[in-house]
């Protein structure tokens, strides 16, 4: 997971596009109850205390079920179909918080500074996926090509379009192929 120290970064688009692929790929996980998912929101530079109850699990799995269909989403078009509807039912108005002098200023799309966590992790996290769709022009986000891995992502930075989550899950893929064609190839025992 990346780290991030500096205390306006953990607001950027990025930061809050790769808190959302986090806490969607915990929320696949049915055992990730409210210590793992607080863990995730404390990894991505939430404040502590924080509180994550049982009630909210359930409400926060389904919009990462909804998000996840973003980040899968093999175009920029379908992307923005999905997240379109997400934002007109799910969101309220741009605001600007710096949750009372806290933190940097930074928009929000949940009802108030003490939303509850599943309402603000739908809104930030469409927040954060149609600002990467508008700045890109370009799905928002991934599912890992690895049929044994299933995780979303966020391609970011320079270089070829990413198709793994990882360099294990590349890895793995490269290996697993590798050893494929060695077992096809003539004269194999």
């Amino acid at each position: 997971m990346p780290v991030l120290p500096d205390r306006s970064a953990r607001h950027s688009t990025v930061a809050m596009a790769l808190r959302t692929a986090a806490l969607v790929n915990a929320l696949a996980d049915p055992a990730a109850g409210p210590r793992e998912i607080a863990g995730v929101l404390l990894a991505h530079g939430e404040d502590p205390p924080l509180t994550v109850t049982a009630e909210d699990v359930p409400p926060m799995r389904a919009a990462a079920v909804r998000l996840r269909e973003v980040f899968a989403a093999a175009s920029v078009d379908e992307a923005a179909a999905l997240l379109d509807p997400l934002l007109a039912a799910r969101t309220g108005p741009l605001r600007l918080t710096s949750h009372g002098g806290a933190s940097p200023w930074h928009p929000h799309l949940d009802a108030s500074d003490d939303a509850p966590w599943p309402e603000w992790f739908l809104a930030s996290g469409c927040l954060a996926l149609a600002v990467l769709l508008w700045d890109r022009q370009a799905p928002p986000g991934r599912t890992c090509a690895s049929a044994r891995c299933g995780d979303v992502f966020v391609p970011h930075g320079s270089g070829p379009e990413r198709r793994y989550c990882s360099r294990r899950c590349a890895t793995r893929e490269r290996v697993a192929a590798h050893r494929a064609r060695t077992a096809a190839a003539p004269g194999a025992d």
